[in-house]
């Protein structure tokens, strides 16, 4: 394997061998599902591709609660073998497969009844260490007091618990997991590319034999031969598959969730919170310097890609954690808002809450495989199955899949790195707080980035509009980590976007500059892409205001898309 960038250079070059070759499997969609097929793909020894019709991660995988986890809630579904495979999952994520983009999150179920409750809690969070105990690495839930309830989450109304539980799962930045995903598949030999939208099949009678695909940076449109594609969309799966007349063997639905992001002073307390709601659970998840408040779950059925939170949306989730806290949280506290579609098989079930979360693989016609549902927790279970069921299509040996084995990159070393953080910032002149937030970003790949800082030291200071992250971040996004665009970097190669009060536009203006110098954006395009980013911002804002789904997701389409700025 060769550390490969996700470079201007790579795609090109990725999308010249995809024109001209035939590849054993074509993945479509480039979430963690279909990142994840592409990696399994390659380390099989396939010639692989992987296209995605915006930028890596841009669906539902960058906006999940950010938690890799069991699931508790399915355990008092009784669905034991989802718990159990996601609990292993999350094991190998943690120790072996990504221990620099993942790290183990303690939380809190406060007691709202004596004895019983404690018994019932206790007994699922008891089974559910237990069902964990294979994959390890992770304390054992206590019991706590009131008293000591109190002492870990201070914020907590004194009046709104009896005693609690605590508990460990685990946490993960979502897209930046995925962009490595991606990343590592193309390390190991798969033509990767974003901005490269599927917009037809090809086909020799009844079998798909390849796709059409417009290359949305460069305008233009070509054919892409493979012996099976993959269709990995999420919420797009109907949609992808309608372009070929096929809806296939299932149907997927999107349930809305929307998460609030608030600055860590506004709740104090050493552990993140799960709560009951009347219909779900709430989480209040701490994330660096913020906490992540949500989530809601409601059908969605309008636009796809930019998913709304509507005004009701925000001040449920206030409303349901307030319940809980002694300083309530007000509007004003709300640093950040994102909203999300989960991919749900759909059931006989009118609420989203009861539809499945297991996945679905199948075959509606030869040559393509359609994988859907999930959770972001086994994604690496569900592109195993998928690249089977295409080893089937392909009809000769291949072997099985490696991918439990295969860590990701910037996984290997990472922890002596975390060990030399002290050396690593006298070496680099950075700060120690400095180099833990890269470390925790690129683990061992941490040296290209102090590679750029060393090479030209303006790098190395920080970024205006949002100190937290270093100049050199955002020159990486672009040169490494295949970011195309503003949006691209100030939404899921950072959270700039989530975690700035003017939500990154005072950033944009150097964020355009710093990526210009990249990917040779002239000064009207630098300028196109702040305005395009300040629109959107604006849309979204204005969208928060709205009553309902309807009214908001109207007001967020007001923004125009991201627009090609390279024609050739």
């Amino acid at each position: 394997m060769t550390d490969i960038a996700l470079s201007p250079q790579t795609r090109a070059t990725a999308l010249a061998a995809l024109e001209r070759e035939e590849v054993d499997v074509l993945v479509v969609g480039g979430g963690v599902v279909g990142a994840g097929c592409a990696l399994d793909a390659v380390t099989r020894g396939l010639s692989v591709g992987l296209v995605e019709a915006r930028d890596f991660a841009s669906g539902t995988s960058s906006r999940s609660s950010k938690l890799i986890h069991g699931g508790l809630r399915y355990l008092e579904m009784l669905d034991f073998a989802l718990v159990r495979e996601a609990l292993r999952e999350r094991g190998l994520i943690l120790q072996r497969l990504a221990p620099h983009l993942a790290r183990p999150v303690p939380f809190l179920y406060p007691l709202k009844h004596r004895f019983w409750e404690r018994l019932y809690a206790g007994t699922g969070v008891q089974l559910y260490d237990l069902m964990a105990t294979a994959s390890g690495g992770l304390p054992r839930h206590r019991n706590l007091s009131r008293r000591q309830a109190l002492r870990v989450c201070p914020a907590l109304k004194k009046d709104s618990l009896v005693g609690a539980l605590q508990y460990w799962d685990a946490q993960v930045d979502d897209a930046r997991h995925t962009m490595f995903l991606a990343r590592t598949a193309a390390a190991y030999g798969a033509h990767v590319a974003n901005r490269t939208k599927v917009v037809g099949f090809l086909r020799e009678g009844e079998r798909v034999t390849g796709v059409r695909v417009h290359d949305l940076e460069h305008d233009r449109t070509f054919e892409i031969r493979a012996q099976q594609v993959v269709n990995a969309t999420g919420v797009w799966t109907d949609d992808t598959q309608a372009l070929i007349g096929e809806r296939g063997q299932f149907h997927v639905r999107a349930s809305k969730g929307i998460h609030l992001v608030v600055p860590r002073d506004r709740i104090q307390s050493k552990t993140g919170l799960i709560m009951r709601t009347a219909s779900s659970v709430l989480f209040v998840i701490p994330w660096g310097r913020h906490w992540i408040i949500g989530t809601t779950d409601t059908d969605w059925s309008l636009d796809k890609a930019h998913p709304a939170a509507s005004s009701t949306d925000i001040d449920y989730l206030l409303s349901q954690v307030n319940q809980a806290l002694a300083t309530p949280l007000e509007r004003s506290d709300v640093q950040g808002v994102y909203a999300g579609l989960r991919p749900l098989l759909s059931g006989e079930s009118d609420s989203t809450s009861q539809l499945s979360r297991e996945h679905t693989v199948g075959s509606p016609v030869p040559g393509l495989v359609v994988v859907a549902g999930g959770k972001y927790t086994t994604y690496r279970v569900m592109a195993r199955d998928a690249i089977d069921a295409a080893v089937h299509g392909l009809g000769r040996s291949v072997p099985r899949s490696c991918t439990e084995r295969v860590p990701l990159l910037g996984a290997e070393g990472y922890t002596a790195l975390w060990n030399r953080r002290r050396v690593l910032a006298e070496e680099s002149g950075l700060h120690v707080a400095r180099v833990e937030h890269l470390l925790g970003r690129y683990g061992s790949l941490v040296h290209e980035v102090l590679a750029l800082v060393q090479a030209d030291p303006d790098l190395g200071k920080p970024l205006e509009g949002a100190e937290d992250h270093l100049r050199a971040e955002i020159t990486y996004a672009a040169a490494h980590e295949g970011a195309r665009h503003i949006e691209d970097a100030l939404t899921r190669r950072t959270r700039i976007s989530i975690e700035t009060f003017d939500r990154g536009v005072a950033a944009a203006p150097m964020v355009a500059d710093l990526m210009g110098d990249i990917l040779d954006w002239s000064e009207d395009q630098r300028q196109r892409e702040v305005d395009n980013y300040r629109l959107r911002v604006e849309a979204e804002l204005a969208s928060q205001e709205q009553p309902d789904d309807e009214t908001a997701d109207a007001t967020r389409l007001g923004a125009p898309d991201v627009l090609p700025l390279q024609l050739s």
